[in-house]
């Protein structure tokens, strides 16, 4: 029963969400899934990444992911490694592989996930929000073939840029994860910015990005876009006048609606009852 019944506007329904432990390269990894009410699969499915990478997603109502099912879409939300709640080895496991070690997880989920039945490969999206969005724009270049739409928002997208720009604290962060900075390992930097990959890129991709964010700034960002931009890749982008994201409640609902409508548009889906 209900213990404590706070204040305020209350969150509106959603489905449960099911625990999946998923063999992987280096150990089981651990997922949350939900599907729709009604239907039944293989669902339009959303690959939506945490970011971080010390984080971790957990089993508790988010509306992003509510908004989703909402229109039809399973959920998948993977603890890659890197994520925090799963001992410190696991989080530890990203040492110089960056990115690439996560990918490796969020494809062995994938291939169970179209495996079981609950996603259709043809329709699967990847998502996600700063060390998501950059996971998603790496994982689009690197595994191009398993993705029919990313969705990026203020992603690391061009990483030797990035490190030029960002916080003091961050280019501590990338020497720690990387082993150096680009001038001392520049080819862990390469294997590791989606840059890199940019132009094996299939998949229509949107990115939203605030102009004046500190930890995924901007330049990086453009020099991304232009690359898509000079090969005819397609792809939208949305700038918007705020930092590492935005705290405005309707400036975060407009953000949801343009991924919901960019995936619509590419993958043919719309609510459900509609």
């Amino acid at each position: 029963g209900i213990v404590l019944d706070p204040p305020g506007p209350k969150a509106p329904p959603s489905v449960p969400v099911e625990d999946v432990w998923v063999e992987g390269p280096g150990g089981r990894v651990h997922a949350l899934v939900q599907r729709p009410a009604e239907g039944e699969g293989p669902f339009p499915t959303v690959f939506e990444v945490h970011g971080g990478p010390a984080w971790h997603d957990s089993d508790a109502f988010a509306a992003g992911p509510a908004a989703w099912i909402d229109h039809g879409y399973a959920v998948v939300r993977v603890n890659y490694r890197g994520s925090t709640g799963y001992g410190r080895e696991w989080t530890d496991a990203l040492k110089h592989r960056v990115g690439l070690i996560e990918l490796e997880d969020i494809a062995a989920v994938r291939a169970w996930a179209v495996g079981s039945g609950l996603a259709d490969p043809e329709r699967l999206v990847l998502s996600g929000g700063s060390w998501g969005g950059y996971l998603t724009l790496l994982g689009l270049g690197t595994q191009p073939d398993d993705w029919a739409v990313g969705l990026a928002a203020v992603p690391v997208a061009d990483y030797v840029t990035a490190y030029e720009d960002e916080m003091e604290a961050l280019k501590a962060l990338d020497r720690t994860l990387l082993g150096g900075s680009p001038e001392e390992v520049p080819e862990r930097y390469a294997a590791s910015s989606p840059l890199t990959y940019v132009d094996a890129v299939k998949a229509p991709v949107h990115i939203s990005a605030g102009v004046n964010d500190p930890r995924c700034p901007i330049r990086q960002i453009d020099n991304y876009v232009d690359r898509l931009a000079a090969r005819g890749a397609v792809h939208e982008v949305y700038r918007y006048d705020a930092g590492h994201g935005s705290l405005v409640v309707e400036e975060r609902i407009k953000q949801v609606a343009l991924d919901l409508a960019f995936a619509a548009k590419h993958l043919g889906t719309r609510p459900v009852g509609s």
